[in-house]
């Protein structure tokens, strides 16, 4: 590969004649932008324990009222894009939120979209367009783009849930803005109660879903059920490696929301299981059990091999191109995961892609003792 020219062989007046027009020469910053055989990435493996957050949580709840914080986030920073940036990944940003009792969220909208996941404690609740959704540890609630959503909490104990939004993406496209409410009148339908079968779904008399019923039949997807039914994958396919599922839209099929992925994950006791590096970046959020992740440095890697052991809890963010060694902790119990990720974002753009072997050497490494 030859070199290309570099700015400081321009001549001063010709620089500053560009930079009067607003134009700049592309040779000298197009390996930057066109590196080879591996994107740069600004991503780094990050690990965020519950542990460390929960008092500096609990903390915040004493020295700032919701009223003056309208939702009491600890935003999980990623370094390698700088604190101030406020995001895990290029497309990922994540929150833990605490609801305090008798507190209320007030209801407002906005254009990204955002998913709960809740990590302890009962008594709360989201409203999305009407819908009450109930919150229990596990359970994955949505609050799409442009849905009036609010929260609450009737309880006696603090709630704590992960925001995971696609803030970063919407807001670096300059589409990015909010829109204030007033509270909401809680309507009876429940999509959950509607949707508990697999392989049927409510039919309006000779004709399809139309409105928010089609577009976001499912708004809370309660813990119970996916556990329920990765158990059950995991007993009816046990050579399968792995038993996953992910959030869909009941009636289409498709992927929960727009733009990011939502997965959840069993590994079974004592189970070592390798994932192959592909382009979008990832989030692990342990909701039962304990998981080491061993993190691969490709070649060109702008980081070194980890390893993060995951306690109940704990959320680890990973860059895309990247392989992955998950290893349940205990030999008797399952550990069950829940995962966002960037692919549907990849797969609209085209930009999707899985590296072929990258968990072979990982695993040889795992054998042998990883960094």
């Amino acid at each position: 590969m030859h070199t290309l020219g570099t700015l400081d062989e321009l001549p001063p007046e010709y620089r500053q004649a560009l930079r009067e027009r607003n134009l700049v020469p592309l040779w000298p910053s197009l390996r930057a932008l066109l590196p080879p055989q591996r994107p740069a990435q600004r991503t780094r493996p990050t690990h965020w324990a519950y542990r460390d957050i929960r008092p500096l949580l609990l903390r915040a709840g004493e020295l700032t009222p919701i009223d003056k914080a309208e939702r009491r986030v600890l935003v999980l920073a990623n370094p390698g894009h700088g604190l101030e940036a406020m995001q895990a990944s290029a497309a990922i940003y994540l929150g833990m939120q605490l609801l305090l009792p008798g507190e209320w969220a007030p209801s407002h909208r906005h254009t990204p979209n955002a998913v709960r996941m809740v990590v302890e404690g009962t008594g709360a609740w989201t409203t999305v367009e009407g819908e009450r959704c109930p919150m229990a540890r596990g359970d994955l609630i949505l609050t799409p783009t442009g849905l009036w959503h609010e929260h609450g909490h009737d309880g006696t104990d603090p709630v704590v849930w992960l925001d995971v939004l696609d803030l970063p993406l919407v807001y670096h496209l300059e589409a990015s803005y909010h829109e204030n409410g007033t509270r909401q009148t809680p309507r009876p339908q429940h999509g959950e109660r509607q949707h508990v079968r697999a392989g049927v779904r409510p039919q309006p008399l000779f004709g399809p879903p139309e409105g928010l019923a089609a577009r976001y039949p499912l708004l809370r997807y309660p813990w119970a059920e996916v556990r329920a039914a990765l158990r059950a994958l995991a007993d009816e396919l046990p050579a399968q490696a792995a038993a996953q599922v992910t959030y869909v839209n009941p009636v289409t099929g498709t992927d929960a929301e727009n733009i990011l992925g939502f997965h959840a994950l069993m590994l079974r006791p004592g189970q070592t299981l390798a994932l192959p590096a592909r382009s979008p970046a990832l989030v692990l959020h342990q909701i039962e059990g304990g998981t080491e992740v061993h993190v691969g440095a490709p070649p060109g890697a702008a980081f070194a091999a980890t390893t993060h052991a995951l306690d109940e809890a704990d959320t680890c963010a990973i860059p895309g191109y990247t392989p992955l060694v998950l290893v349940n902790r205990s030999a008797t119990e399952a550990s069950y995961l829940f995962l966002a990720d960037e692919s549907p974002l990849h797969r609209k753009l085209g930009l999707y892609e899985v590296r072929p072997d990258p968990a072979q050497p990982m695993l040889g490494q795992l054998a042998a003792g990883l960094p």
